[in-house]
């Protein structure tokens, strides 16, 4: 006898409720985590944009080889550039272990919800960690260069950038976390890394590059770009910069982009 197909809603809905709480669930546990170990995350995501602060718009701007003026270019780069890079590697590098030394991902699979909703929740908790990480560089930035004069109307469309960059960075990290082999990560991070701190227009607006047009079209490859010009569009919009209105689209389409890419890698290491 054919099951009614109100049954058959009411089951599936019964499901979904189940998965969305177990996803909620495994979402607070990472978080819960994070508080623990906040003495080591605090000095992952601060150490180094810090001393890019430090030197790019401090000791640079005293010693006279940069404008006083730099840090409105270089502040909102830098956020950016924290909240991309701090949600790519803490998505990447806590999947490679997962998946070889630690095998903690293989209680995430026993869990009642699916195997892309277990990605998803990857990607959720790397993009938070890279938005705090964005976050916490505001008021550095702040202490460390001083005279920073941002408008404040701009602060509400500068915090959805900064989620959208995140979301970006989590998701290309999802899909380097599953496709490179353990032995292999330390050469992941050394030959992506630095490419994406440098050609992500964090030191300089995209459109001054006019002059080197061949590193012009490298930057526009890389999804921080859009990131940082998209800080640079709202919180300093006196700075040359790349129009919001294709900041913003290119973002999303990165995290939609990478994320599908990043559920396929990760359902195919799950499954192996």
């Amino acid at each position: 006898m054919t099951a009614p197909v109100g049954g058959s809603a009411t089951a599936l809905a019964g499901r979904y409720r189940v998965a969305l709480r177990t996803f909620l669930a495994v979402l607070w546990r990472d978080v819960f985590v994070t508080g623990r170990e906040l003495p080591s995350f605090l000095a992952q995501v601060l150490i180094q944009p810090f001393f890019l602060l430090f030197i790019f718009g401090k000791v640079l701007a005293d010693l006279g080889y940069v404008q006083d003026d730099y840090v409105q270019v270089l502040l909102p780069g830098i956020v950016a550039l924290n909240g991309f890079l701090g949600a790519f590697q803490n998505t990447a590098l806590p999947l490679v272990l997962d998946f070889s030394f630690s095998k903690e991902i293989e209680d995430r699979l026993l869990a009642p919800m699916p195997v892309a909703l277990v990605a998803m929740e990857k990607i959720v908790f790397g993009a938070l960690r890279g938005l705090v990480a964005a976050l916490l560089m505001i008021p550095v930035g702040a202490l460390v260069l001083g005279g920073i004069s941002w408008r404040a109307s701009g602060l509400p469309v500068a915090i959805v950038v900064l989620v959208l960059g995140a979301l970006a960075g989590a998701s290309l990290g999802l899909v380097m976390g599953t496709a490179v082999p353990p032995r292999r990560i330390n050469v992941l991070f050394a030959v992506v890394l630095t490419p994406l701190i440098f050609t992500g227009a964090t030191q300089f607006p995209w459109p001054s590059l006019d002059r080197l047009p061949w590193f012009q079209w490298i930057c526009v490859l890389n999804p921080l770009t859009y990131a940082s010009e998209g800080m640079r569009a709202e919180l300093a919009p006196e700075v040359p910069h790349i129009p919001l209105a294709v900041c913003l689209p290119v973002l999303a389409l990165s995290c939609l982009l990478f994320g599908a890419l990043g559920v396929a890698g990760f359902r195919r290491r799950a499954l192996d």
